[in-house]
């Protein structure tokens, strides 16, 4: 749990897959205690509780946020809508329920689009689609364009939004998928795309950017580090719990991410399921 810095990635990137689930390490915990109590052991019962503790020091943190005292005055979120969802409307409307001032979708069809458009555009009013990502915000949209993080896919966008309080980058980000087989855990293309990410971010000249998105990885996996070195997740900082994110049906890890900076997290929760494989991520902000 503390020392997963140390697990090699090699081979199949093992480390990388384990710091992806790291909070599901403490399901030992019980078991180990509800052995400890059968074999009525003292000393493990004080093995399972250290170890216990070790969890609490490390996650803990995670669900004492959510209270500010500063005074939020934009509210985003970001939903990979997923390509196959039956019912693009009623996921609009979902993300509507937050009352937001900016909604980033990922992995949108443009079969789906004009779905989208009639719910969002009447409460949003101005917006940009890009390849298989779009923004839709409360106030006007200074300029947009695609990032080219991933050759070959358009799946990625920066606008910046003229916010009341100054401009502010926006990044709509998709990363590669990742998966698990034979080979062990397939990060190499997302890993690619990061690094190129991280690059742009380098050379991101306004000080306010705010980064939303699906990045296939969670903030703890240690391929994500350059990354978090640049911007602060407001789930870390203000949320109340995981945020997992993903399976929707039972989400397992948290993919989904919004990430900051020169912006202060106030809050940051999940919102109910829609009919996307991924439950939409949410935050209070201010700018």
């Amino acid at each position: 749990m503390a020392g997963h810095p140390l697990v090699p990635n090699r081979p199949g990137n093992i480390g990388s897959l384990l710091e992806t689930l790291l909070p599901w390490t403490g399901l030992v915990v019980p078991a180990l205690l509800l052995a400890a109590l059968l074999r009525r052991s003292v000393p493990a019962v004080i093995a399972a509780l250290l170890l216990g503790a070790v969890w609490m020091g490390v996650f803990g943190p995670l669900f004492f946020g959510g209270e500010s005292d500063t005074k939020p005055n934009l509210t985003v979120v970001t939903h990979n809508v997923g390509a196959t969802n039956p019912d693009p409307k009623a996921t609009a409307r979902t993300l509507l329920a937050a009352d937001p001032d900016l909604v980033a979708l990922e992995e949108i069809t443009d079969d789906a689009l004009p779905a989208y458009r009639e719910v969002l555009d009447r409460r949003l009013p101005h917006s940009v689609h890009i390849g298989t990502v779009a923004l839709w915000s409360r106030h006007p949209l200074a300029e947009s364009r695609r990032v080219t993080i991933d050759p070959g896919w358009s799946r990625s966008l920066r606008a910046r939004v003229q916010s009341p309080d100054g401009p502010l980058a926006v990044y709509v980000v998709h990363l590669p998928s990742v998966r698990v087989g034979a080979s062990g855990f397939t990060i190499g293309r997302r890993d690619a795309a990061l690094t190129a990410l991280d690059r742009m971010l380098d050379h991101e000249r306004q000080q306010k950017v705010l980064l939303l998105g699906d990045l296939n990885g969670a903030t703890t996996d240690r391929r994500l580090a350059p990354l978090m070195s640049r911007l602060t997740s407001v789930e870390d900082e203000a949320g109340s719990g995981f945020g997992f994110s993903w399976p929707a049906a039972f989400p397992i890890a948290r993919v989904d991410h919004i990430l900051v900076r020169g912006l202060t997290p106030t809050d940051a929760w999940t919102l109910p399921a829609t009919g996307s494989d991924h439950r939409p991520v949410a935050a209070a902000l201010k700018t």
